[in-house]
């Protein structure tokens, strides 16, 4: 085989990575910048996190900026319709790769590089949530189509929660219906007001209405802290979390025709690693809807997933390359940690 390289890009809201490989796989190069999601920083910004991150990769190879790709992928978060891939492109196109490129939203990398086969469906939870599925090459009986299924990944905003985000949110509710005394009380009350300097609910509610408080996706960490010392309505926010995510994949499996099927449903993001009772909502929902379903942990960098599409768009066996991506991709990103 003649020797070529493959790059994948991770554009998130908050950062952007970049891996270089080889074409069988083997990591080369990383390199990490700040938030690429033009909806933040526009699509000059998208271009800007984007060649930081693919400079510092190439500065960690040998090989420097002469070196071939022979594919590329990227996954990128903001990229949500079709309308968006002219410009998205074009930001890409600045980059100035002369190789195939694959673009998807960045809940795909979770599947490209956390499912076993390469289909079935990837649910990430982290400052918000997403949930993204494929059929595997040839289902339904033709022998080569491909169909993909996802949610809007607007949030809140379309009732699509279960991110930390969706889970703040949903403890304001609580805390204010804890005050008003039309739900019963509850100590992330007291973690909140810990976290704002607010001396009491009230307190706490009036600067959250007049803007004097901004509620951040951080808090979520008070919810799981106060649901792991036994609050009961900070236990129920996390199983109603757990469940939104579920039905989510229940909708995405229902899209694609998979409620019969034996597959792989991928857990990928912060969430799930740092509060595993998410999964258990996760579990029972597609227990009774998708009971085929079988729940994979996967916890190294999607990026690994931008490089198997980079791999697959240059008609290369991706699975055989997120193998060997799995095996390497330790030796050049935990140095940076």
């Amino acid at each position: 085989m003649t020797q070529g390289y493959l790059l994948g890009i991770d554009v998130g809201g908050s950062r952007t990575r970049a891996l270089v490989a080889d074409n069988e796989g083997r990591a080369l190069g990383f390199g990490e910048a700040g938030a690429g999601n033009h909806e933040i920083v526009g699509y000059d910004g998208l271009f800007g996190a984007m060649r930081e991150a693919l400079c510092q990769a190439l500065a960690d190879t040998n090989v420097g900026e002469s070196m071939r790709f022979v594919g590329a992928g990227f996954g990128i978060a903001g990229f949500d319709w079709e309308s968006e891939r002219a410009q998205t492109m074009s930001a890409i196109a600045r980059l100035e790769l002369s190789c195939p490129v694959a673009l998807r939203n960045d809940a795909a990398l979770g599947l490209a590089a956390g499912s076993s086969e390469g289909w079935g469906i990837n649910i990430s939870a982290g400052t918000s949530n997403n949930c993204y599925g494929r059929t595997r090459s040839g289902h339904g009986g033709d022998g080569s189509v491909v169909r993909e299924g996802r949610i809007a990944g607007a949030g809140a905003a379309f009732g699509e929660n279960g991110g930390a985000a969706e889970i703040v949110k949903a403890a304001l509710v609580c805390i204010n219906h804890a005050r008003i005394m039309r739900g019963p009380p509850t100590a992330l009350t007291g973690a909140f007001c810990s976290r704002t300097g607010a001396s009491d609910a009230n307190a706490l509610v009036e600067g959250l209405v007049c803007g004097r408080v901004a509620p951040s996706a951080d808090w979520a960490q008070d919810v799981f802290a106060t649901a792991r010392a036994g609050d009961a309505v900070a236990r129920g926010v996390i199983t109603w979390a757990g469940r939104e995510l579920g039905e989510s994949a229940v909708a995405v499996a229902r899209q694609l025709g998979l409620e019969q099927e034996s597959f792989e449903v991928v857990l990928s993001g912060s969430l799930f690693a740092y509060e595993p009772k998410l999964e258990a909502g996760v579990a029972a929902v597609l227990a009774e809807a998708a009971p085929g379903a079988r729940l994979v942990h996967f916890d190294a960098p999607p990026v690994i997933g931008a490089v198997v599409l980079g791999a697959e768009e240059a008609s290369l066996d991706g699975r055989a390359v997120r193998t060997r991506l799995l095996e390497t991709v330790a030796e050049v990103i935990r140095p940076r940690q």
